[in-house]
């Protein structure tokens, strides 16, 4: 990866989409610092305040700590994923969204708007309700009765939190059409970085205010350790995912044009095993989010042994019942994400058309039967390898009981911030080969 790196610094036109995409990220993480007009939040954020609500971690992990601390990009890109992943379910539902997806290019600038325009929404919704949530843990500069100034207060914030989420889609917007990577994972990588320090302060930190937990005793110490062991081992057990393939066989017939014969070679088809990446993780996450946002506009409102309370506790990460559902929502989001990229009766068609046969299987129906066949157990063999790291470190919290109440130990959150951190470095050093490749390609007059 480092030497990929390397190759791709020296030629001048990555180079400037590599500096361009280290500006966007410096520029966000500018934004997740600034705190938001009539905010005040104390030492340590949301979090070191607000007992038990994995809800925040998860918060805080997809926004780099901007949502903990309440600054201008405390929704990050958050309310985008949600659009993103509305829009596509929407697409399969709804005619004239599928008319749309098929129109070529123009039909995905009329999505892409419309995906936009659902964003501002959703952030508008979030903004809302996060106003609402910090109004009621008394996180908000004024808190008398005067109605004016209550009202002022919560439109300058809701509006600033608006135009944040808005500002960041758009820097994501940049990155894809002048940097390099995805932007969406490039801004949700870095968040995910910028909180390594805390993380391992948080294990082997000297403070004698917070000590980490290496130093909190040999039971501490030894978990702290299997901890970081146990996150090299998921990095390389992505990467193996991320490289693992089902290979197709395809025969070409010889076939004489003029005097020249060609095909006749045998080769594959590759169908990587993880072949929807890190999105259906994201995707299940972001929807997961969903049930906690609405939880905050009635958190002051509803008893604490009441119907509400108990199903919003459903979806707390540390509940056996988020974890059911966050495994079903993997599966079904690798097969519709697959779905989209994958068109067995297409792929069938162009063997057929290029003289090709799968050995054993007829050409037309029956291959395009065959692929689909094979594509349906890689999506699920790839769905249960990627929930394996997803729901390891939940089950390893329900298990051991270690969760952040003061004494213990979080990392509950740890699976899905290592795929998709290691998922979009993968993509991104892939797609940085593929440019270098397109670059030093010699065409036939060279």
């Amino acid at each position: 990866m480092f030497q990929t790196l390397a190759n791709a610094w020296k030629i001048p036109d990555l180079r400037k989409k590599i500096l361009f995409t280290a500006l966007i990220v410096v520029i966000f993480r500018i934004g997740a610092n600034i705190p938001a007009p009539f905010v005040s939040i104390g030492a340590g954020g949301l979090l070191a305040q607000t007992e038990g609500t994995t809800f925040l971690n998860y918060l805080s992990m997809m926004t780099g700590d901007a949502f903990n601390y309440g600054t201008i990009f405390a929704l990050s890109i958050t309310p985008y994923i949600n659009s993103s992943i509305i829009i596509q379910l929407l697409t399969v539902a709804i005619p004239a969204l599928e008319r749309l997806s098929k129109e070529g290019e123009e039909g995905r600038k009329k999505i892409a708007k419309i995906t936009r325009y659902v964003t501002l929404a959703l952030g508008l919704l979030q903004s809302v309700a996060y106003f609402i949530y910090l109004h009621t843990k008394e996180y908000v500069l004024y808190k008398g009765d005067e109605i004016f100034p209550q009202v002022f207060q919560g439109i300058v914030i809701i509006l600033v939190l608006t135009a944040g989420t808005t500002f960041v889609m758009w820097l994501g917007e940049q990155i894809n059409s002048k940097g390099i990577g995805n932007g969406i994972s490039i801004i949700l990588f870095a968040g995910i970085i910028s909180r390594i320090p805390t993380e391992m302060t948080m294990l082997f930190g000297t403070s004698d205010e917070a000590p980490g937990y290496f130093s909190r005793g040999p039971v501490y110490a030894v978990l702290s350790v299997l901890v970081v062991i146990f996150y090299l081992l998921m990095i390389a057990y992505i990467v193996w995912m991320d490289n693992a393939e089902r290979r197709i066989p395809v025969q070409y017939a010889k076939r004489v044009v003029g005097r020249k014969m060609y095909g006749g070679q045998s080769t594959h088809i590759p169908i990587k095993v993880n072949m929807s990446g890190v999105m259906p993780v994201i995707f299940a996450s972001s929807i997961l989010s969903l049930p906690p946002t609405i939880e905050l506009f009635v958190s002051g409102k509803i008893k604490d042994d009441g119907v509400l309370a108990k199903i919003f506790d459903l979806f707390d990460v540390s509940n056996p019942f988020y974890c059911v559902i966050y495994f079903l929502l993997i599966i079904f989001f690798a097969y519709f994400y697959a779905t989209i990229q994958y068109n067995p009766v297409e792929m069938a068609n162009n063997i057929r058309s290029n003289s090709g046969t799968i050995p054993g299987i007829r050409p037309g129906k029956p291959t395009a039967m065959y692929i689909q066949k094979i594509i349906s157990r890689i999506i699920l063999l790839g769905a249960l390898l990627l929930s394996v790291v997803a729901l390891f470190p939940n089950l390893f919290t329900l298990i051991t009981g270690l969760v952040l109440d003061g004494d213990g130990m979080n990392i509950s959150l740890g699976g899905t911030s290592i795929i998709i951190m290691v998922g979009v470095a993968l993509e991104t050093v892939k797609q940085l080969e593929s440019q270098m490749m397109l670059r030093h390609y010699k065409g036939f007059l060279d």
